[in-house]
């Protein structure tokens, strides 16, 4: 993959959070939910739903068999993001940060010129972030915000943004359903999952590396 056409799709710091370890939260404690960010639910439905509509759009594609073999580990995938999206958020807010629908609409239009074409920005966020056509939005809104941020706070790398982050996920107290894992506060990921930007061994700015796929043997979120 070239990389003019990988990096249309940047890692997000994400993929790609609080104290040490966060305690997990037991089903009994929150039924239902997957987690529990700032007192708000993420339910287990919801996280399904994720993983289900990038199933259906793997399974309609020519090399279906290997987008699904590549992405194991999605629901561990989506639900680290969709936890990450809430600490971004408040982050964004303590730094005086927002993000307008236009801002969202300019920037996949440009992620669109580079990938070449609507359809091929949605191959490549497929294959390479995980994401249904429906998701874009959401993860060009993730990039938006974590650009802004940076520019708030002066990061010019990935590393910079984690003081900020760190506090924002400390003052929501992220609470994971230990069948996904528990919240590591200081990688701001999923304790058992490898983000991609943390697997790199250098600090990596801000934009760059495509969002790699990671395998596990056990889809979490597709299970029921």
């Amino acid at each position: 993959m070239h990389r003019r056409r990988r990096t249309a799709l940047s890692v997000s710091v994400a993929l790609l959070a609080a104290g040490p370890l966060l305690a997990a939260c037991g089903s009994t404690a929150h039924p239902g939910a997957a987690a529990v960010v700032g007192g708000e639910r993420i339910e287990v439905s919801a996280l399904q739903a994720e993983v289900k509509d990038v199933r259906t759009a793997q399974q309609k594609s020519p090399q279906s068999a290997q987008l699904i073999k590549d992405s194991g580990q999605l629901g561990k995938v989506k639900l680290s993001n969709m936890i990450f999206d809430r600490v971004l958020a408040r982050a964004a807010e303590q730094a005086g940060v927002s993000v307008s629908p236009k801002e969202v609409q300019d920037a996949r239009a440009a992620m669109v010129r580079q990938a070449g074409g609507e359809d091929q920005l949605r191959e490549q966020a497929l294959g390479q972030g995980g994401l249904a056509p429906d998701q874009i939005d959401t993860y060009v809104r993730r990039q938006v915000t974590e650009q802004k941020l940076a520019g708030a706070i002066g990061a010019r790398t990935q590393q910079d943004l984690l003081p900020a982050l760190v506090k924002a996920s400390k003052e929501l107290k992220v609470d994971v359903n230990p069948r996904y894992g528990s919240w590591n506060a200081s990688q701001i990921q999923l304790a058992d999952y490898q983000a991609p930007w943390i697997a790199k061994t250098k600090v990596a700015p801000l934009q760059g590396a495509a969002d790699d796929q990671q395998v596990d043997p056990e889809d979490s979120a597709s299970t029921g």
